[in-house]
């Protein structure tokens, strides 16, 4: 049965794959990103302490890629519209990295993101969906996989209507 909660019904959207977002690693907002955090280390700041190190040039930390992708999309994340989710109604639940190459200033970031999952939790008072988000750059590197849980808190009056 589709649920109020949501405007389809959300099993039908499990394996979408939405298009392809691009993001920019430009050094400003890096160096607000490293300040709000307190990174002080020299690799993060300096391009010549990153490639002594071994980087091409300075890398992002492994949390800011979840950040460019919100920065850089333009309106409510895809999934949100595409199950007519509003955003007052969401939480960040969980999210995961599989590093597999660094991304460095300067980089172009393409996230192409799948829904894996969507499940109901609480008795159906929460959703939870589950997206896979392949990252890779503009040198033609993988640079990582995410999986990123975001939870619906449903309406009272819907709850356990999906599932």
């Amino acid at each position: 049965m589709t649920s109020k909660a949501f405007s389809i019904d959300p099993q039908s959207a499990v394996g979408h794959v939405f298009a392809s977002q691009r993001a920019f690693v430009e050094p400003r907002r890096l160096k607000f990103f490293l300040e709000t955090i307190g990174e002080t280390n020299p690799v993060y700041h300096d391009t010549r302490a990153a490639r002594e190190a071994g980087y091409r040039d300075i890398p992002i930390p492994p949390t800011y890629l979840f950040c460019l992708q919100s920065l850089d999309n333009p309106g409510p994340p895809a999934v949100l519209e595409l199950l007519g989710v509003d955003i007052g109604r969401i939480l960040h639940g969980e999210q995961k990295f599989a590093f597999h190459h660094p991304a460095c200033v300067g980089d172009e970031l393409v996230f192409t993101t799948r829904i894996r999952d969507i499940t109901n939790k609480k008795g159906g008072t929460l959703t939870m969906i589950t997206q896979d988000i392949r990252v890779d750059n503009g040198h033609d590197q993988h640079v990582a996989d995410v999986v990123s849980i975001i939870v619906v808190r449903n309406p009272p009056h819907t709850a356990g209507a999906t599932q």
